[in-house]
C-alpha cells in the first residue's frame, strides 16, 4: 500500500516520479547518508503504512549498518567530533566488558503503592539497558567480541529472569522508556553470530509478551481516563517501545499501529496534539510547555527517537508537516538553552487542568538529545536551526546513561549523539 501524501503545487513535479511509499525517502542498501527528503516532502500530513508482509531493514532502529560503518571509519581516523564522543563512551562504567547485570523477577516502577506494596527497583533496568546498549555500540565499532558477549549476557539474563512489570500507573512509563531501549540494544546485537538463535528468539518473545502488552493497553485505554489526561511523554515512550518491538520481532502490524497512532492517535502523543500550536515558520509549542521544562526536554528526546527509528525504516517523520518536530525543538532550545522568551498559548486538558503561562520549572534541563536533531536537520538536510545548533554545541560531546546523574532522568535517553549521529 502506498503512503498517502499531500503536496504543494510547487513540488509536485519533483515528486511525480516518486511513489509515496517508503522508497520515496531514497533509502538504498541501508544508506541514508545523502538524503534530503524534507525539502521535497514538506507538506506531507500523513505517512501511510506498508503491507504486513513487507520485511524490515535490519539493523534498523536508531542505527543502521551504514551508520556503524561511517562511525567506525571516523573513529579509526581519530576524526573530531566522533573521536570526542568515542572517548566519552569508553570511559563510562556501563561500557566495560566486566559489567554484571542485575535483573529482577518483577520490574517495579510505582512501588510502595496500593497496586504494588513492594518498593521500586527500576534503577536496575535503566542501568542494565544503558550498559547493554553501550556495549553493543562498542562492539560494533571495535569488533571486539568481549563487548558483544557482555551485552548478550545482559539481554539474556533479563529475558530469563524478568517475568513482569508492576507498580502504579508509573509502571507504564517503565514499559515505554526501558522497552524501547532494550529493543534498540537487541536490534544492534541481532547481527552478532555469537548470540545463539534460540536465545535471540527468547528475547524477542520476552519483549512481545512482557513489554508490548503494556504499551498497547496504555495507548488504547489510558487507564480509562479522557484523551488528554496524560502528558505527552506517557504516550511518546509507549509509541517508541511499540515501534521498536515491532521491528525487533519482525511484526509489521505492531510497527504500523505505532506509526498510525503517532499521526492519528487519540492521546497527546499524536504529533499534532503533542506539538500545537505552530507559530509561523520557526517555532511550535509542546503540550507540556506549561507543565515544566524537564518534561518538555524529555518529549524532544522521545520524539527524536521515534523519528530516527522510523527514518531507518523509510518513514520521514522528521519532515512531516513542514518539519513540525524541528519547530518544536527550536522552541525548547530557544527557551531552555538560549534563555530567551517564546510565544505561549494557554493550555487546558480534558479535565480542566490549566497551564495559563509557560513554566520556568526545570528551565535549562540538560539531556543528551540535541545531536540527533541537529545532525538530521542541519547536517543531513541542510536546514537552518539556530537554537538547536546552539543546544547541540552546549552539550558536545554528548554522553549517555551514567553521565547525567544517577536518577532515572539521566537514563531516559540512550545518548552518545556526538559519536552516533555526527555527519
Amino acid at each position: 500500500m502506498k503512503k498517502v501524501c499531500l503536496v504543494s503545487i510547487s513540488i509536485i513535479m519533483v515528486l511525480v516520479s516518486l511513489s509515496c511509499s517508503k522508497g520515496s525517502t531514497g533509502i538504498t542498501n541501508n544508506d541514508n547518508n545523502n538524503l534530503d527528503t524534507t525539502q521535497s516532502s514538506s507538506t506531507i500530513k500523513y505517512i501511510d503504512t506498508l503491507a504486513d508482509n513487507v520485511p524490515f531493514i535490519h539493523p534498523g532502529l536508531l542505527h543502521n549498518q551504514a551508520d556503524f560503518e561511517r562511525i567506525k571509519t571516523k573513529v579509526d581516523e581519530g576524526a573530531s567530533p566522533w573521536i570526542d564522543g568515542w572517548n566519552i563512551l569508553i570511559v563510562n562504567s556501563h561500557c566495560q566488558s566486566t559489567y554484571t547485570p542485575n535483573p529482577v523477577d518483577t520490574l517495579i516502577r510505582g512501588g510502595s503503592s496500593r497496586e504494588q506494596p513492594k518498593p521500586d527497583n527500576y534503577s536496575r533496568a535503566f542501568n542494565d539497558v544503558a550498559a547493554a546498549y553501550q556495549l553493543a555500540i562498542r562492539w560494533k565499532i571495535t569488533g571486539d567480541n568481549s563487548y558483544a558477549d557482555a551485552a548478550i549476557n545482559i539481554l539474556n539474563e533479563w529475558a530469563k529472569v524478568c517475568k513482569a512489570i508492576s507498580g502504579d500507573s508509573n509502571h507504564q512509563l517503565a514499559a515505554g522508556i526501558y522497552g524501547y531501549e532494550f529493543a534498540n540494544a537487541a536490534e544492534i546485537m541481532r547481527t552478532y553470530e555469537g548470540w545463539n538463535a534460540a536465545d535471540f528468539e527468547k528475547f524477542q518473545a520476552w519483549m512481545y509478551k512482557v513489554w508490548y502488552p503494556i504499551n498497547k493497553d496504555f495507548l488504547v485505554r489510558h487507564n480509562g481516563t479522557c484523551n488528554s489526561h496524560y502528558w505527552a511523554n506517557w504516550d511518546l515512550c509507549n509509541i517508541a517501545s511499540e515501534m521498536a518491538i515491532g521491528v525487533l520481532t519482525d511484526q509489521r502490524p505492531i510497527y504500523n499501529d505505532a506509526i498510525n497512532y503517532f499521526q492519528k492517535g487519540i492521546g497527546t502523543g499524536n504529533i499534532y496534539n503533542a506539538i500545537n500550536p505552530v507559530y509561523g515558520d520557526s517555532l511550535a509549542q509542546w503540550q507540556e510547555s506549561g507543565r515544566d521544562q524537564g518534561h518538555c526536554t524529555l518529549d524532544v528526546a522521545l520524539m527524536g527517537a521515534i523519528c530516527q527509528m522510523a527514518w531507518n525504516q523509510g518513514d520521514d517523520f522528521f519532515g512531516l508537516d513542514d518539519n513540525r518536530f524541528l519547530k518544536a525543538c527550536e522552541y525548547v532550545a530557544k527557551y531552555n538553552v538560549a534563555g530567551l522568551e517564546v510565544p505561549y498559548t494557554p493550555y487546558t486538558n480534558c479535565e480542566g487542568v490549566s497551564n495559563p503561562v509557560i513554566s520556568s520549572a526545570s528551565r535549562g534541563t540538560v539531556r543528551p538529545m540535541w545531536e540527533l536533531v541537529y545532525n538530521h536537520y542541519v547536517k543531513l538536510k541542510g536546514l537552518n536551526a539556530e537554537w538547536v545548533t546552539m543546544a547541540a554545541k552546549s552539550v558536545r560531546p554528548e554522553g549517555g546513561g551514567g553521565d547525567f546523574g544517577p536518577n532515572s532522568g539521566g537514563y531516559d535517553q540512550l545518548g552518545f549523539g556526538t559519536l552516533l549521529y555526527s555527519r
